[in-house]
């Protein structure tokens, strides 16, 4: 399948759940207060299931575009047990279902990093989160700070959206986790072709608070300014930029925010006839902020307000296009959520006998595959659906720049060169002139000799078309189709000469 173009999906996506937000009071229910106590993290225990489902375009679809789409809407999660513990520590034990097959698994996260096990893995796989062993400041520090963000962005929000058309509130009795609760359930709808109305009068309200827009901004700068002043001397942050800051957070929030409302007040002049020019410029909005683009939310409070039973259901229409042949994604989820602020202990994932660090910049795709048993799941998935080990290069023997030389029409490579653009391990043997070289996917081990035309690979010789040599700059060549062949790669020239290696 073509590359999605995410822009279609990103815009109603953003917009369907901040709408959520906008709900006053329903019923004499304060929609507001349970949202908004819903954004602090507490400890919790739940279970969830999630589906998706890629809608195909109308008509016929490609061999390939039809077995991605089916790849993925053969994808299910289910979570049995989630535990949080803090607002840093959490775990998850569930299955993943694809392909017809279901794959258990285990997650962990603390401040230091996120362990997964999976079935087939040899070690767990992790991913690193511990900010000072990659040289950024202690993040525990801003954790409050974080949190106040994430409270003021949404009290902003609660405070100036106005409600969708469609919204209820009922009394209902549920059982979660085997008990039967009494919960107050919110029910939202909201289409794609209400979204236009819903966000000007948000924007008419929000450009008049100014106080609630500096609080906004001030709490941005608190979270944001230290993590731009810890290194000014990084690749991500120019100096010079974060020195035309003022020194003053009283100064910058108040150029902001009167930036902010000037901005605001020039879109809102003109909103009417830039959402008209928006539409006609790009017709394909009106199918993505069209009917069938909807967001369905059932969710459930208790009488001290702690949400204890969601579903949702979220389904974004696309244009009809031929780089993109659906016409609809869509997203279920259902939770429970149990034990709320009560005493949680996340299952932490077992590292102590050594993890495989998705982080490292020097892990490779044989290390990967090799972390899981050949005939488990993710294998195969890693190796034929995701092709994590496939290679592709174009050499051009005329250019001096890919180092290729021709000798007795027999095309050589630099050794070293040619073996790690396919991942292999080069090692120089000492007090000898041989070169050892391990492929990264196979492990075979292939041994070639300065000035020999023969080599061997797991032990047995093979005869090369013409020696290994070094050329006088003291780099070592050997015949290119023969360590490209050696390492699972196939080479074709086209009619000009130009040199292809591709390795599934």
């Amino acid at each position: 399948m073509k590359k999605i173009k995410t822009k279609w999906l990103a815009l109603p996506l953003v917009l369907l759940l901040v709408v959520l937000a906008g709900c006053q009071a329903v019923a004499g229910f304060d929609i507001n207060k349970a949202l908004l106590q819903s954004v602090t993290p507490v400890s919790s225990e739940s279970s969830q299931t999630m589906s998706v489902e890629v809608v195909p375009a109308a008509g016929t679809i490609s061999a390939e575009d039809k077995k991605v789409i089916d790849l993925i809407n053969s994808f299910s999660l289910k979570v049995d047990s989630a535990k949080t513990q803090d607002a840093s520590t959490a775990s998850l034990k569930g299955t993943v279902g694809f392909d017809g097959k279901n794959l258990p698994f285990q997650l962990s996260i603390d401040e230091k990093g996120l362990a997964i096990e999976v079935e087939g893995a040899k070690q767990p796989i992790y991913i690193s989160l511990d900010s000072a062993a990659a040289g950024l400041p202690d993040m525990v520090a801003y954790t409050e700070q974080t949190q106040q963000m994430s409270v003021r962005a949404t009290e902003f929000f609660l405070k100036h959206l106005p409600n969708p058309s469609k919204i209820s509130v009922k009394q209902v009795s549920d059982k979660i986790n085997g008990e039967s609760v009494n919960l107050t359930n919110l029910q939202v709808e909201v289409k794609g072709d209400e979204l236009l109305g819903l966000v000007k009068p948000f924007l008419t309200s929000a450009v008049k608070d100014e106080q609630g827009i500096k609080d906004l901004i001030g709490t941005f700068y608190d979270v944001f300014y230290p993590l731009m002043s810890y290194e000014t001397d990084s690749d991500f942050i120019d100096s010079d930029d974060l020195n035309a800051l003022p020194e003053s957070k009283a100064v910058t929030v108040a150029a902001l925010t009167a930036a902010v409302q000037e901005e605001l007040n020039k879109f809102l002049a003109d909103y009417d006839q830039q959402v008209a020019d928006l539409l006609t410029d790009t017709p394909e909005l009106a199918t993505v902020l069209g009917k069938d683009t909807f967001l369905k939310m059932d969710l459930g409070f208790d009488s001290k307000l702690n949400i204890r039973k969601q579903n949702l259901e979220l389904s974004v229409a696309l244009p009809a296009s031929e780089d993109l042949p659906i016409q609809a994604i869509k997203v279920k989820v259902a939770s429970d959520i149990w034990n709320v602020g009560g005493t949680v202990t996340a299952d932490k994932v077992d590292t102590s006998a050594g993890v495989i660090d998705v982080m490292d910049e020097t892990l490779t795709p044989g290390q990967i595959l090799g972390n899981f048993e050949a005939d488990s799941p993710l294998h195969k998935f890693l190796k034929d659906e995701m092709q994590i080990s496939y290679k592709y290069m174009v050499l051009d023997p005329y250019n001096d720049y890919y180092e290729v030389i021709s000798k007795k029409n027999t095309s050589f490579v630099p050794l070293r060169y040619l073996s790690e653009e396919l991942d292999a391990e080069v090692k120089w043997t000492p007090g000898s002139n041989q070169i050892v070289i391990t492929d990264d996917i196979t492990g075979a081990k292939i041994v070639v000799t300065k000035g020999s035309n023969q080599a061997s690979i797991n032990g047995q010789t093979v005869m090369l078309p013409q020696p290994v040599f070094v050329n006088e700059d003291g780099t070592m060549y050997v015949p290119l189709r023969f360590i490209a062949q050696s390492l699972g790669a196939t080479v074709s020239v086209d009619e000009e000469g130009w040199i292809t290696i591709e390795r599934p």
